[in-house]
């Protein structure tokens, strides 16, 4: 089993990340693999870019070194009301949108209340993929967040770098994967590379995948082309073939 594109990689403009868009895709190449997403810290992450910055994603070529890019957010969650710090006008234009919880945004509740985040996030329909749903830092249901993800047919996540950096991080993801194999939900299994030697590098949160028993069918990104129907999918303009408006 092995991935085809990186769906959450992160450049210098996140603010605490250390490469540029063109070592990342140089990266990619050389690890083998054919899209990587872009997905930066929305604006209220300390460091994190401006709004305007997504609006200029569209600056970038489609690919470099072979790899196509993929303009996204990695949007932090910053209420029980699964509200956003990017607004609609950038959101509905951009390819794939993260959403999580990090504690610069979000003071940890109860398992009630933040799983009530996560899901009222999964409701916004420019949401994809909620990450690190594992992070020991906000307990969660489980099977609600699961039985969430199948309804609104979006993908969790399973975040290589939060067996690394989210101590714990890892009997969470098992639980979470075994429910996502149980309920036939979909997965994402990403880096979330902070500098380009990483990115691809996802063999503990593929470790996981296997263990669970979790279907090839059910991990999106081990094919572009799923990746790419996903997206069109979800009607995101550019693989709906819609044109771009300005920002």
């Amino acid at each position: 089993m092995k991935i085809t594109a990186d769906l959450h990689v992160h450049t210098i403009a996140s603010g605490h990340a250390y490469s540029t868009v063109e070592e990342i895709a140089r990266a990619a190449a050389l690890a083998g693999l054919q899209m990587v997403a872009l997905t930066d810290h929305g604006p209220c992450m300390p460091g994190g870019p401006h709004a305007y910055h997504f609006g200029n994603l569209r600056m970038l070529p489609p690919k470099l070194h072979g790899v196509e890019l993929l303009h996204g957010v990695e949007a932090n969650i910053m209420d029980k009301e699964g509200r956003l710090d990017l607004g609609e006008p950038y959101l509905r234009r951009l390819d794939i949108v993260l959403a999580g919880l990090h504690i610069q945004c979000f003071s940890p509740l109860d398992a009630a209340g933040n799983t009530d985040a996560l899901v009222a996030a999964l409701k916004n329909p420019y949401v994809d993929v909620v990450v690190h749903p594992g992070n020991p830092e906000y307990p969660v249901d489980l099977e609600r967040l699961v039985l969430a993800a199948v309804a609104a047919g979006k993908a969790l996540e399973i975040n290589n770098s939060s067996f690394l950096v989210r101590r714990g991080s890892a009997v969470n993801c098992r639980m979470m994967a075994d429910l996502v194999r149980r309920h036939g939900g979909l997965v994402t299994v990403s880096s979330d590379a902070h500098i380009a030697c990483d990115v691809g590098r996802v063999d503990r949160a593929l470790e996981v995948v296997l263990e669970a028993g979790i279907p090839p069918s059910a991990v999106l990104n081990l094919s572009v082309e799923r990746v790419r129907n996903f997206l069109a999918g979800r009607g995101k303009r550019r693989f709906a073939g819609e044109q771009e408006g300005s920002y």
